[in-house]
Parts: structure tokens; sequence; C-alpha cells
């Protein structure tokens, strides 16, 4: 007979990691499948946000950041200083097990496997999926399905309508041995590269991870030797020679799904429905607010009986970062056509109001009202670039 749980979650990612945790803490009876074994290409980057709204201890941040680096084509460098605090790194590899364990010590199931397909009798969902150990086929009946099995999800694409449609990039990086400071590394500074030589239509960076750091680029595009693009970065911060550990590749989703659920016990979280930031690619936070926004939705459903409420997890997502993730998005297509667009985009960096709204915009996750003026100038900057009114390489 197959065990039987409130809600199966599939994917132990962060966001999947997170419901099920959540799910657990509300005495939900939870089971948690992961495939083991993979660790998603990330620069590891979390927001002191994302650290004070899940309680990550400090053992778990690897290195603590007061720099941003924005480097043009052309290879001018605008250094921001991040005040009256830090940003936090993670190594997924052991961050993530972190948050799968902490799942379980909540009350969740932990099994290992690879999903299958999910089949139905009746309000009865039943998880099909392939145990690594045994190689046989287990099956999990539940009342409800979370599906956080990353970007190109294959519960997306089968159980929610639109699922097989969403932009992505791929993201390649290198964990490698990281020196002290050397050439123009700094283990204290987070390196952003904007060059079409690296990546025509996204960026590469370079990001500290204390003993190590990742090394890495995106792109959207076909054609585009990834590993030489990396090696190209590697030899521009002088690291060529440091070791490398491990090189990871994935798929990163570029826009929201317009749905989530499938109207009747299914709900997607995290990269499975397309939650990472446009521009920035950042996904660790808004992996984990996805996760967390679907546990509410399924503990809604599970406490009224009425699946409508499995939709309560995207507007509850887009009610507090539809405006950022719009933004972001029109940035991503103003600035990142041409390396002409880029030196612009750097050379608008180098505005000390941008760089204060950007790190309190990244810090606290909200667009900042404080300063209604630096808005409007910002803006006026913005347009200026755009129209190409001044000129690309100087200050605004």
């Amino acid at each position: 007979m197959p065990q039987t749980f409130d809600v199966v979650v599939i994917g132990g990612g962060p966001s999947g990691a997170t419901a099920a945790a959540d799910l657990a803490r509300l005495g939900r009876s939870v089971a948690l499948i992961d495939r083991a074994g993979r660790i998603k290409p990330c620069g590891g980057a979390v927001p002191p946000r994302l650290i004070r709204d899940f309680e990550i201890p400090d053992d778990q941040l690897v290195a603590r950041i007061n720099t941003a680096r924005m480097i043009s084509p052309t290879g001018r460098r605008v250094d921001i200083p991040i005040e009256d605090g830090y940003v936090g790194m993670v190594d997924r590899e052991h961050f993530d097990e972190f948050l799968r364990v902490r799942a379980a010590e909540a009350g969740a199931v932990r099994l290992t496997g690879t999903y299958l397909r999910i089949e139905r009798a009746g309000n009865v969902a039943t998880v099909v999926y392939r145990d690594k150990a045994s190689g046989e086929e287990r099956r999990l009946d539940c009342r409800l399905v979370i599906g956080a099995d990353g970007a190109r999800s294959a519960v997306a694409r089968s159980e929610v309508p639109g699922g097989r449609e969403i932009p992505y990039v791929i993201a390649y990086h290198e964990i490698i041995e990281a020196p002290a400071a050397v050439g123009s590394y700094d283990p204290a500074r987070c390196d952003v590269v904007y060059d079409g030589a690296i990546s025509p239509d996204f960026y590469g960076w370079v990001f500290p991870h204390g003993k190590s750091a990742s090394v890495g680029m995106g792109t959207g595009r076909d054609g585009v030797d990834l590993k030489a693009a990396t090696a190209a970065l590697r030899a521009a911060s002088g690291l060529t020679d440091c070791p490398t550990i491990r090189r990871e590749g994935a798929p990163i989703p570029l826009r929201p799904l317009d749905r989530w659920d499938n109207g009747k016990d299914l709900v997607l979280a995290g990269d499975a429905a397309g939650v990472v930031a446009p521009s920035s690619g950042e996904g660790i936070f808004y992996a984990m607010v996805g996760g967390r926004v679907a546990a509410v939705a399924c503990e809604k459903v599970l406490t009224t009986g009425k699946a409508a409420h499995l939709q309560s997890a995207r507007k509850l997502f887009m009610k507090d970062h539809k405006a950022v993730f719009r933004i972001l998005g029109a940035m991503q297509d103003a600035y990142y056509k041409s390396d002409e667009r880029r030196e612009r985009f750097v050379t608008l960096c180098h505005d000390v109001d941008v760089q204060r709204l950007t790190f309190e915009a990244y810090m606290n996750k909200e667009l900042v009202k404080a300063r209604p003026m630096a808005h409007i100038k910002i803006g006026i900057k913005n347009l200026a670039h755009l129209a190409g009114i001044v000129p690309a390489t100087g200050r605004a």
C-alpha cells in the first residue's frame, strides 16, 4: 500500500525544502522527494532579508561581501559599497542540504529518488517516483502536491497550463579554490561583468565563497561556448591557475509563469514557477519565498477543502514582488541588448542615488519610496542614456 501524506513536495532545493519545513511545523504530514547529487550553478548571494526571514544561522555564510564591482565592456569599473550591512554568500552544496535536514527535523519525511508522474483516483493524487537506492517505482498518496523541481520542471510541463513555455538562460559556473587577493580578485567583493565577449545577453560573475569562489556566466543564445567564456573570465581575474573543484550548468528561468496551479491539487514553487529575478538572475530569496507562499496556499486548501486557494500562492508572491520583477525586466530589455547599452548601464551605476536605491531595494526586497526626488533624477538620467543624449563612457 502507498504511504499517505497531506502534501508531497517534489524537489528539495531552497523552495521545496522551505515549503516542506513550513508545512511540517504546522503539523501536516509531508514527504519531500529529492534526486540528490545535483548542485545548481549559483553565485550564492543571499540578502539580509533572507537571512532574517528564514532564520539562517551564521555558520551557513561562507563569506560576507561589502562591495559590488560593475565592469563594463571597455573594462571600466564602478565599485558600489554596501552601506550599513553586507551580502551573505552560501555554497549551494551545503546550504541546500542544511535546508533539507531542517525540513526533516521539523517532521518532513525525506525520500531520495526521481519524479516520474502523478496518477489520480477520485480525490487522491498518487506521486510515482523511482527510488534511488533500489531503482524501483514507489508510490505516495496525498491530498496536495507542490512541484518544486526546478527550471524546465517536469511537474509544470505535465500538470500546469503554460508550464512548457518559459524563457530561460543557461547558466554555467566553475567552483574554484579561491586564493587570497590576487590579480583583480578580492575575497570581499563580488564582480559583475557586463561584456558581450563573456555573455551577449546576460552577464558574467566572480563571487567569493570563502575558501572557494564561483566564476561563471549565463546566456539565452545558442552557440555560445560557455566554458570558453568562463575561462576568459577566469583569465581576466587572475584565476586561471586556481584548481577547479567542480563544474555545473543548468537553465535559469527569466519570467514567472502566468499560472502556478492546476486548479485542483497541485501548485508550483521556485524555479518551477519561474521566480528568478530578471536582470540580476537572483533566485535563492525568491525561491524560498515561493516555497513559503506555496505552503500557505496548501494549508488554506487543507483547512477549507477549497482548491481555489491554490491560486493564492501566486497572488501573495506578486503582491510583494511584481513591481520589482517588472522594473528589473525592463532594465534587462533596455540595457542587455548591446555592448553600447551595457557601457551606458555601468555609467549609470556611477550615480550615488542609483547605488543607494539599488542596494536598499536588494537588501530589503522592496522598492524604496523614501526619496522621490532621487527616483525622478534617476529616471531622467535613464532616459538620457537610452536616447544617447549623454556619452556612454562619461558620468551623467
